[in-house]
Parts: C-alpha cells; structure tokens; sequence
C-alpha cells in the first residue's frame, strides 16, 4: 500500500493516537499537516511535515483559515483524519451539564467543523477520503460514559449522514470504533487491567490508513470496530 502524493490532514495530531497516525501515515509516503489545539508538537513529527498549532477547530473561522493554509503550502487536500476529542468520566447523578456541552464541542463539533471546512478542497481534488474516530462504548455506554459516548455516537451519525451525502462525489466517509486505546493514562487509570486485550493506537493507525487509501475506493458509510479481544 502507498499513500505517495496524497496531502493528508490529521486533526488532535500530538494525542497519542494521533503521533501513531501520523508515523504510520508518513510511512506508506503521505504528505502530512497535523493541527493541534497545542501550540507545538509533543514530539517530533514524521519528516517534511507541516505543522499548525494553537488551532480551535470548535470555531469556523480557525477551520477555514488553517484548512486554507494547508492547501496553499501543499497545494491539495486528498484527505481528513478526525481524532481531535477527549474523555471525561462523570455520573448524571453527580455530574453537571457543563460535562455534556463539554463532550459534544470537543468530540463532535471539532469534527463538523473540520469536514465542513475540508469539503471545497477534497471536492476540488475530485476524490478525498474522510476518516473520523467514534468509540466502540458510543454503542452501549457504561456507567459514567454518558455524555462521552452520547458525543461519539453523534460522531457515527455524522459519518452515516455525509457518506450519503458525498457518495456520488467520489468522497468515501468512514469512522473506526476503537475499544480501550492501549495508552499511559488509561495503563495508570485501569492498573489492573489485562492491557494486553486492549488496542494499540498503531493498530488503529493501521486501519485508518487503509481507509484513505485508493483501495478502500469502495468502502464509505462504514463505522468500522477495532476492539482487539476486549
């Protein structure tokens, strides 16, 4: 597989999945512009690629500028990788609303801004692949998971919504379901957990890169579980 002159964006690019996405990427020949909340990179970025930082993708403006950007220093856009998004544990009992206004922006809104944003230019390419990151605990949510996996499952409707939406314009629209990322803080929040049965974010990244490849041209609308043995 080579992903060799295709200009692909990755969104919440310093989070571990993120780092993982972009290596693995690199790695099959892409051209890469990482954005990120943070204003500079947590580790080094895969050579030759672009990074913008300080980006608030809950805001329109930001979304365009940064995606307008992008375009003018690679000079096309082929595809959108959503992994910007965050989780926080919190009982409806205990908890407040400010939690749900909280999960809905940063895991669902990122995301609808990003693709809006990204749409003109992946239509002017005249293909373009669009990858989101929904959670497999958005399909049955756990005590305390309420406001997180009611935000992703939004993100599963998005992908359904806008893979009908574009599959006549030559844009495939899909979401990978992870279960539990293999990732330092979930190790530190779960220790007693068989870490082995959980997902490692290079498998994820591995899934991912299929999809914005050419020969995932038939795939779109599909919302894809990477849940390892959990």
């Amino acid at each position: 597989m080579t992903l060799s002159g295709k200009v692909l964006a990755v969104t919440g690019s310093n989070g571990v999945l993120g780092q993982a996405v972009a290596h693995t990427l690199g790695g099959y020949g892409a051209k890469l512009a990482l954005l990120d909340h943070a204003h500079a990179p947590t580790a080094a970025p895969p050579e030759g690629a672009l990074h913008y930082g300080g980006v608030d993708l809950t805001q329109e403006d930001a979304a365009r500028s940064v995606l307008e950007k992008i375009v003018n220093e690679a000079g096309r856009l082929d595809g959108l990788i959503n992994i910007a998004g965050g989780f926080r544990w919190e009982k409806l009992e205990t908890g407040t609303l400010d939690t749900w206004d909280f999960m809905y922006r940063l895991n669902l809104r990122t995301a609808v801004v990003s693709c809006k944003a990204a749409l003109p230019y992946l239509l002017r390419a005249g293909s373009g692949r669009i990858v989101n990151v929904g959670a497999m605990g958005a399909i049955r949510a756990a005590t305390g998971m309420g406001a997180y996996a009611a935000s992703k499952s939004g993100v599963a409707r998005l992908t359904e919504a806008l893979s009908e939406e574009l599959k006549d314009r030559r844009i495939t629209v899909n979401a990978v379901l992870p279960s539990i990322l293999d990732t330092p803080s979930n190790r530190l929040d779960m220790p007693k957990a068989d870490f082995s049965r959980w997902v490692s974010a290079a498998e994820v990244a591995e899934v991912i890169a299929f999809l914005v490849s050419d020969a995932a041209r038939a795939v779109t609308g599909a919302l894809i579980p990477v849940a390892g043995r959990v």
